[in-house]
């Protein structure tokens, strides 16, 4: 791995798109400390202090806290992430967008384009909210001395979200253009990951003054690393299907007849079910939140929250239900039949046709189930250590959301960097071997 990562940083092209990737995600992380105009970040903080596992909590989690600051990031992506999936619903059911989607390239530009439209009048719709029913509240208790709740300010507070949300957006697609990994995990990547050192030095601190058991804490702790490694070895899992390609005679040479196999994984779906179930969650946590003193909204919240249990087994059931949902949108076994027999390959002991059809569909929804479970069982596990050691001030930011979309991200993006090596003749992070060649 040290060879590897010793040859990605000498190779000019990838030295510059894994930098440009660090630039970025340095300015992003600038913005945190840009607030928006006539809010009290001292009071949100505070009030934030108090509301860590609730629904805000979650907010400002994934917004890599950009909440708590209530900078111009505040909403962070999420707008975007929530937009994505009422389009790729919405896909489903309207004939016109089903349409531009087969149209290929050209097709898929314009509905990401829509995509981007929707995730910035989301955000301003959400932005509105949060200024009327958050920050206007309590005859403006979280405002700075001089501003008063009014047009002025609500305008302000949505004109600045919804140009946070803009740029962070546009950040992201210049990540996935000249960077490395998907812009917009990237950014939630970051987000979360920024958020764990100053939370586990909170903890420590906590350790010292007898608030929380030392060895309760180093049980969590060992609990998380072996949550990582299993993570990763699912994540890579794969079943491998045997193909065999018919041998053909043109003149005098014979063509074909080479061995292969169609490589199913097990979590075909990545970390995409999580980013999507975690978007979702946050609209119910996002609306009651901004009500803290409702009765009703708290009753809301509390069910919702992913650290309590009818929470929990939401997030769980939208978890297998987006895994199944995107696994059939990446893997389409009628156009690996299709092809297949073009180009005069067949699975040893099936039929080309419909037979390999039902047979890819079989072995897929076999894979993606036992894929999906494993995906609710480590989003449940974190609260279950929780009650299991008594260490709580960690449970939220180290959540099963948190560690499924960590290390679903660094695999994406290290076999990214794997490719990008192997393209050039090196071996890469996640392979095995030594340094094979030099670039020419």
């Amino acid at each position: 791995m040290l060879a590897a990562f010793r040859s990605a940083i000498i190779i000019p092209e990838l030295r510059k798109r894994i930098l440009f990737t660090l630039l970025v995600l340095a300015l992003y992380r600038l913005g945190t400390f840009i607030p928006t105009p006539g809010v009290d970040i001292g009071k949100i903080r505070e009030f934030l202090g108090t509301q860590a596992g609730s629904a805000l909590g979650l907010v400002n989690l994934f917004s890599g806290g950009n909440f708590e600051q209530f900078s111009i990031f505040a909403l962070g992506i999420m707008p975007y992430i929530t937009a994505a999936i009422i389009m790729q619903l919405l896909v489903t059911v309207i004939p016109a967008l089903e349409k531009l989607q087969k149209e290929g390239e050209e097709g898929r530009r314009i509905i990401t384009q829509y995509t981007r439209i929707a995730g910035i009048a989301l955000g301003a719709v959400q932005g509105l909210f949060l200024a009327t029913a958050f920050l206007g509240s309590n005859n403006g208790a979280f405002l700075l001395p001089g501003w008063e709740p009014g047009f002025f300010f609500y305008f302000v507070v949505v004109v600045t979200q919804v140009a946070g949300i803009a740029l962070l957006l546009w950040m992201a697609e210049r990540i996935t253009e000249y960077g490395i990994g998907n812009g917009t995990s990237m950014v939630i990547f970051a987000g979360i990951v920024a958020a764990w050192l100053p939370q586990l030095g909170r903890t420590f601190g906590l350790v010292r003054t007898g608030e929380v058991n030392l060895i309760a804490l180093l049980i969590f702790l060992a609990f998380i690393v072996l949550a990582f490694g299993v993570m990763a070895a699912v994540q890579q899992a794969e079943r491998r299907i045997p193909v065999q390609y018919a041998r053909k005679q043109v003149g005098r040479k014979m063509f074909g007849g080479q061995a292969t196999y169609i490589p199913i994984k097990l979590n075909a779906a990545g970390v995409i079910p999580i980013i999507f179930a975690a978007a979702l969650l946050q609209l119910p946590l996002f609306i009651t939140g901004v009500f803290p003193e409702s009765t009703l909204a708290q009753g809301i919240a509390n069910f919702f929250t992913p650290n309590r249990f009818p929470g929990l087994l939401i997030e769980v059931l939208l978890i297998i239900g987006f895994t199944y949902v995107y696994t059939a949108v990446q893997f389409d076994p009628r156009r690996i039949s299709e092809n297949l027999r073009e180009y005069g390959g067949f699975i040893p002991g099936i039929r080309p046709g419909e037979p390999t059809v039902k047979f890819l569909e079989h072995i897929v929804s076999r894979l993606t189930l036992w894929g999906a479970i494993f995906l609710g069982i480590v989003a449940a596990l974190p609260t279950i250590m929780q009650n299991v050691t008594g260490v709580t001030t960690l449970t939220f930011h180290f959540s099963g959301i948190s560690l499924l979309i960590v290390v679903g991200v660094a695999l994406d993006t290290l076999r990214q960097i794997e490719a990008q090596l192997q393209m050039r003749n090196y071996e890469g992070f996640l392979s095995k071997g030594r340094l094979r060649g030099r670039t020419r």
